[in-house]
């Protein structure tokens, strides 16, 4: 990936660094300290305000991005994970505010920053962010909502929805591993997988069926695997894979083509870029819960589409 602008960060006059102190990994790591370190570094290489806000709770997005956007702040620094990041840009966004976005990563699932090669080494962290470089990072929306690496419907938002915020904090990811393990009992031990969807493309005629479907913008997945080889934050495509098989050993199968990286080992498991997706539940009694950068906030049907107009991102 090639930036495409350097700015000068020593020119900024205001700076806030958002702390998402409820983030999984800093139960089991000393990361305040780091965010801390962080501080002090910008503090003493800059002459701007710098500022450390606490999150404690995703209701304060609203305030803070609003103080962000009354305040002209130059740069927002977000220390937490892929849904921390999602929650304050949706919030700022929709207050047509686009200061320079950073990420230090702090939480559950960091695909933007895997995807950027960002550590959460302080030192290292602030050595690359002064040099100033400029990516463009395209968001998608899901029925309006923001998303930002990645969504899926079927087997993944049911595991997603059904881990709950204690377990997603004390748990770290070993909760989607527990809630996996006892989803596929409670829904493949004595039946076939129950949910089908049906997708298509970019307004396309032809609809193709499947049990579960993964929209990725980013190439990674799960925190780890490269799902996606050819996606990447800064393009303006969404990929998808749609997985047909609805037995057990489907399933099975399915994962362990995700944890090989090898999607295109199966013929049959659809894999496509598009600009637009769309995805209805089949013969669903009620709506299914969409999973967007690790939490729930929609459900089909669902549409998504890709923005036009990147975010400014300095890794």
């Amino acid at each position: 990936m090639q930036p495409e602008d350097q700015i000068d960060v020593r020119q900024f006059k205001k700076v806030f660094i958002l702390y998402n102190r409820y983030s999984g990994r800093q139960l089991f790591a000393s990361m305040l300290s780091r965010i801390n370190e962080v501080y002090k570094l910008l503090k003493q290489e800059l002459d701007a305000e710098v500022e450390l806000l606490d999150v404690q709770f995703f209701e304060q997005m609203p305030e803070l991005a609003k103080k962000a956007a009354e305040e002209k702040c130059d740069w927002v620094i977000i220390a937490g994970g892929d849904g921390t990041i999602r929650a304050f840009v949706e919030d700022m966004l929709q207050l047509d505010y686009r200061p320079y976005i950073s990420v230090f990563p702090a939480g559950t699932v960091n695909l933007i920053a895997k995807e950027m090669s960002l550590r959460n080494e302080p030192e290292r962290w602030v050595r690359r962010a002064l040099k100033g470089l400029v990516y463009p990072l395209y968001t998608g929306r899901a029925n309006g909502n923001l998303f930002l690496t990645v969504a899926s419907v079927g087997f993944d938002s049911l595991v997603v929805d059904n881990v709950g915020a204690m377990q997603k904090r004390l748990l770290n990811k070993f909760a989607y591993v527990l809630q996996s393990t006892q989803l596929v009992r409670r829904e493949l031990v004595f039946s076939n997988w129950r949910y089908a969807f049906r997708v298509r493309f970019d307004d396309e005629t032809e609809w193709h069926t499947g049990s579960s479907v993964i929209i990725g913008k980013s190439r990674y997945y799960a925190g780890r695997y490269n799902l996606f080889t050819d996606a990447a934050l800064t393009l303006p495509w969404l990929y998808a894979a749609v997985f047909p098989g609805n037995k057990r050993a489907d399933i099975l199968k399915y994962a362990s083509l995700i944890a090989l990286e090898g999607l295109n080992l199966d013929k049959e498991v659809l894999c496509r870029r598009a600009k637009k997706v769309e995805i209805e539940s089949v013969n669903l009694p009620e709506d299914f819960p969409v999973e967007l950068d690790g939490d729930v906030v929609a459900s089909t049907p669902l549409k998504l589409e890709i923005m036009d107009e990147p975010l400014r991102f300095i890794p």
